[in-house]
């Protein structure tokens, strides 16, 4: 475990830095609510205000699993959730969160990014090729199905325990796809999948001693009001939409970490 995790609650804010921060959270949490990658935001502006990456994670987690629950719930209100997979998909995604997690706070900053760039071009090329399908809802496969959702909630829940960014995005895709959602259904209970491994990762990192909660609870607020305005805009409007966020989300999160790990 990094030597400086103890240093966490030590971290300090200008109230300038603590309102841009406040910005920068709204926008994430509008943007993770309609197609996910809300953390391609958050997580890179506390970095550069200057918190600590570990810091930076659990602080994250906090403000997100509230953003995500508050997120969910307006989506069950308009019965768009499917429940049929939810709590599977809850306990696999929570599990992963705490395992992913609890590596990322043994593994040095500078690498937990550079794993990522190899990850996402293989979510961007599944996004372009689904094309066909925008619209479209289909039956659950009954073949595998409990198998599927275990395995998605594990693999992609322990990816967002450990960096996180793109997580929603990933979610949304793979239920797409491999579960027949629509788009917009596919949205709604990815929320129950990304609350869990937020939830189960934040556990870790509040234990670990990195979860800075005075400057959280504002970040949350904010997170909050942005996952409210875009789920709202994600009912409305539709898959269209949601597709349009999917591409803009995983283009903008594969290139700014391109940038980050290997040339800036």
């Amino acid at each position: 475990m990094p030597r400086n995790l103890n240093k966490a609650l030590t971290v300090e804010v200008s109230l300038i830095v603590l309102f841009v921060l406040c910005l920068f959270f709204f926008i994430a949490g509008f943007v993770d609510s309609v197609a996910g990658g809300g953390g391609l935001i958050s997580t890179p502006s506390m970095l550069l205000c200057g918190i600590p990456p570990h810091v930076a994670l659990g602080t994250g987690k906090f403000a997100s699993t509230l953003g995500s629950l508050s997120s969910l719930w307006t989506f069950a209100r308009n019965h768009l959730v499917v429940m049929r997979i939810a709590p599977a998909g809850f306990v696999s995604a929570f599990l992963g969160g705490m395992l992913g997690s609890a590596l990322a706070m043994r593994v040095p900053s500078d690498m937990l990014g550079k794993v990522l760039i190899f990850l996402l071009p293989v979510g961007m090329v599944i996004s372009l090729f689904s094309g066909r399908l925008v619209t479209q809802e289909g039956e659950l496969p009954e073949r595998g199905l409990w198998v599927r959702v275990i395995l998605m909630g594990l693999l992609i829940g322990a990816y967002d325990g450990f960096f996180g960014p793109g997580t929603g995005s990933f979610f949304i895709i793979m239920q797409h796809l491999v579960l027949r959602m629509g788009l917009v259904r596919a949205s709604a209970t990815a929320k129950v999948f990304n609350l869990a491994s937020n939830a189960g990762a934040f556990a870790v990192f509040a234990t670990g001693g990195v979860t800075h909660f005075m400057l959280g609870l504002p970040l949350a607020a904010a997170n909050i009001l942005g996952n409210q305005l875009g789920t709202r805009l994600a009912i409305r409007i539709g898959a269209r939409m949601v597709r349009n966020f999917l591409y803009v989300t995983l283009t903008l999160l594969l290139s700014t970490l391109v940038y980050r790990f290997f040339f800036s």
